[in-house]
């Protein structure tokens, strides 16, 4: 004999301990997320090519070892733009959690701000000047310039440069307000 089955929903006064709900998945594409996909799949295929030559073929190319250095280097500080978007980067946050929503821990917070503003300030300005003193050295192996490395570079340290500003922004016209439960700080992505 089949039965209908239908769903019974518990009784109304049941207590449930996890509650799950859904929620809404939002893809957003931003310019560091596509470049550091390509990045990495980019190095995940040379990666592949110097294993490749050296173990199956036993005769390595030689620009894989140098262009993977490079690429990684590429990929870090473009990651590094990513994580600030996403205001993920490293931090210590038990003072500010531990204080109560006052003017003390919202200049607390703007200081924080604002002093990452300054490091990424500061590290998008020597990004600069490292890659314009660059410019008369060349790679190892490939005759290209070490411009073209630290370029790469200097463009993750503007983009973490901006994506900084922003933060500071929005922070700002929040009033350097944070959620009072450490799990509601997390940023959904």
């Amino acid at each position: 004999m089949i039965s209908n089955a239908k769903s019974k929903s518990p009784p109304p006064d049941e207590v449930r301990l996890i509650v799950a709900q859904d929620e809404e998945v939002v893809i957003s594409h931003h310019p560091e997320d596509w470049i550091a996909f390509v990045l990495f799949w980019a190095l995940a295929i040379i990666v592949f090519l110097q294993f490749f030559t050296r173990y199956v073929l036993n005769d390595s190319l030689s620009w894989t070892e140098e262009i993977a250095r490079y690429g990684l280097m590429w990929l870090a500080f473009i990651g590094g733009a990513v994580v600030t978007r996403k205001k993920s980067h490293i931090a210590v946050e038990l003072l500010s959690n531990l204080m109560a929503p006052s003017p003390l821990r919202a200049a607390l917070l703007a200081l924080v701000d604002f002093v990452t503003l300054g490091f990424m300030g500061l590290l998008a300005y020597f990004s600069v000047t490292i890659t314009e003193r660059m410019q008369q050295q060349t790679m190892t192996v490939i005759e290209l310039p070490m411009s073209i490395v630290y370029g790469g570079v200097g463009l993750g340290c503007f983009m973490m440069l901006v994506r900084q500003i922003q933060t500071v922004w929005h922070n700002a016209r929040d009033g350097w307000r944070r959620a009072p439960d450490v799990t509601e700080q997390i940023p959904a992505d």
